[in-house]
This record gives C-alpha cells, sequence and structure tokens, in this order.
C-alpha cells in the first residue's frame, strides 16, 4: 500500500519543536500539511506552569491528556483533566489553564482550522537554538501580548475566566 501524497506520518519523537513559555510545543501537523484544515501540537508543559486567560477568535481549541493533570478554567467552571481527558473549547469562549502536578504533562492540542501554530513558532525560540527550556523572560511576555492580536487571540485579565 502506497501513501497519500498528503499523508503525515512522524515517529514519537518528529517534528519541528519550540519553546514557547518555558513549554515545548512540538508541531506534529502544521496548517501547510492539511489544508488549513486544522493543526496539531504535542505540548510538554512544565510543572506549575500556566497560560493566562484568553479567548480565541479565529479557531477552536481541543486538548487531550496524555500525562499529568491539567486544570482547565472554562468561562466559569474549573476542570481538572487526568490521562485520557478530552476538552474541547469553542471559539469565542474565555479559557486558561495550568499544570497543576508536580511533573511535567503532556497533551495533544488541535486547532480547527489552523494558523495559531504560527503565533507559537514566531514567539518561541527554536529547540534547535536551545536544547533546554530557556525560561521565560519580560520580553518574552511583551513580545506575546504584542503578537497576539495580530492571530486574533485576545489575552484577558485572570477575573475574566473565574466570573
Amino acid at each position: 500500500m502506497t501513501a497519500h501524497p498528503n499523508a503525515i506520518y512522524l515517529q514519537p519523537s518528529e517534528g519541528s519543536s519550540s519553546w514557547v513559555l518555558g513549554d515545548l510545543y512540538t508541531f506534529k501537523a502544521k496548517g501547510d500539511d492539511t489544508g488549513k484544515a486544522y493543526a496539531l501540537i504535542e505540548i510538554v508543559m512544565q510543572p506549575h506552569s500556566a497560560v493566562p486567560p484568553h479567548i480565541h477568535t479565529h479557531e477552536n481549541e481541543s486538548f487531550y491528556i496524555q500525562e499529568g493533570e491539567i486544570e482547565f478554567q472554562l468561562a466559569g467552571q474549573s476542570i481538572v483533566a487526568t490521562p485520557g481527558t478530552f476538552v474541547h473549547s469553542p471559539k469565542g469562549q474565555p479559557h486558561s489553564f495550568r499544570n497543576i502536578g508536580k511533573k511535567p504533562a503532556k497533551f495533544l492540542c488541535w486547532l480547527t482550522p489552523s494558523g495559531l501554530e504560527q503565533f507559537f513558532i514566531e514567539v518561541g525560540t527554536p529547540v534547535s537554538e536551545s536544547a533546554t527550556s530557556p525560561g521565560v523572560t519580560p520580553e518574552d511576555l511583551e513580545k506575546l501580548l504584542f503578537t497576539a492580536p495580530q492571530y486574533g487571540l485576545e489575552i484577558l485579565p485572570p477575573s475574566i475566566v473565574t466570573e
């Protein structure tokens, strides 16, 4: 059987990777690979790492937890997601999440349609330039806040998601 020319096949350690605010993002499928239908990112989130409250105006975001414990805030609801848990946040829904465990958490993140993966690539540091997490600097946060609106990403005050 011959693979379709547009088929994607990656081994567990394959895909381009970037450090995004101290967490490892490995791009398994980008919009260019899927006709812009979706992007798939494997994320390894460090203990106590958090993604601030935000809203996507262009895409839905879905998560499948593989390892660890991620606490999601979804428009007033707190959900602790453990391995095997699936979470979907539709476009326009305020949400945030954080690793509440003592070990790194690993999960898949689908963006439908694609596009936001380019934001993560733009604000991140390619793994080839830094074999270990470079940490998070004030400049990283400034770059994220400046770049987010260009991708339809609205960063919110912390109180918005918990109301």
